[in-house]
């Protein structure tokens, strides 16, 4: 988050950039969404910085807690198919996470019943759909065995074999273990009663829970405070931003490349272009595609 904003001044001071000539949307993915609140100027730096380290905090007492009472090594997996596999396949995950005796919403790409696949199969618990990050990726969050048992029974009962990957979180993020984390995150947001966020900022935030911009300054306190327990719907709101919005052209801002690729899978082959910005050697490719490919609908 640090780094994507210094990113950004950098641009803004050295550069002469005024973000607000350059770009009409701002989103960032999970902890990047804080970012994305600062580009968009409805949270000073520091108050984003410290809202961070103490959910971060937070967030590691909650998963020790989770651990020491159930035994359970947690952390996430994502699973990556084929585009038109996922449907499929999240309607089978989602069956099997249903607990026994609920019924499951009928899907007309998935070959059994949820009901009939939880039947046949043990129960999966501690597991939760953690991110929707394009057509092909999804991850998952929690007991690291019990998605273990997930991942066995998709291939026995439903004929789903994706490639799993384990990233390297050793915590159940975007799950339930983190409530506590997004009742501390409310109430640092709330800052005592006020609320240290602007509003409006200084252009639409897309947010990862709703992938649709937040309405009003309640909403979006409730948005990111959610973030810390709900699915980050990256995907959705890429496709939000290029089908409803008009966006055309994209700038990922911060170290790595895996949100510009992430955005990148999505829009291949349309629009206009997608950037990095990952330091200053970074600006001058980027201004001058902007100005080439001027007259386009920015997300940043």
């Amino acid at each position: 988050m640090a780094t994507s904003v210094m990113i950004l001044r950098v641009l803004e001071q050295d550069f002469g950039v005024r973000l607000a000539d350059h770009f009409d949307f701002t989103l960032g993915h999970s902890l990047g969404e804080f970012a994305a609140l600062v580009a968009g100027a409805y949270l000073p730096y520091p108050t984003a910085l410290h809202i961070c380290h103490q959910r971060a905090l937070e967030m590691a007492r909650c998963t020790v807690a989770a651990s020491a009472a159930t035994g359970a090594v947690y952390g996430m997996v994502a699973l990556i198919c084929e585009p038109a596999q996922q449907a499929s396949l999240l309607a089978t995950i989602e069956a099997f996470l249903l607990p026994r005796g609920v019924a499951s919403s009928p899907s007309p790409s998935s070959s059994s019943s949820g009901e009939d696949l939880r039947a046949s199969s043990p129960p999966i618990h501690s597991v939760t759909l953690a991110n929707l990050n394009a057509r092909s990726q999804l991850v998952l969050s929690g007991d690291i065995a019990q998605i273990h048992l997930l991942l066995l029974q998709l291939r026995q009962f439903a004929g789903h074999d994706p490639r799993a990957v384990r990233l390297r979180a050793d915590a159940p993020f975007h799950s339930p273990v983190m409530a506590p984390a997004a009742t501390l995150t409310r109430r640092l947001l709330l800052h005592d009663g006020a609320a240290p966020m602007h509003w409006p900022g200084r252009f639409p935030l897309v947010s990862n829970v709703s992938a649709r911009p937040a309405r009003c300054a309640a909403e979006l306190l409730d948005l990111v405070a959610g973030g810390c327990v709900h699915t980050v719907r990256w995907g959705e709101s890429i496709g939000w931003l290029e089908g409803e919005a008009g966006v055309r052209r994209w700038v990922g801002v911060g170290p790595g490349v895996v949100g510009r690729n992430l955005v990148g899978k999505e829009v291949r082959g349309r629009g206009r272009g997608v950037w990095g910005l990952s330091g200053p050697g970074d600006v001058e490719g980027l201004l001058r595609g902007l100005e080439e490919t001027a007259g386009g609908v920015e997300g940043g």
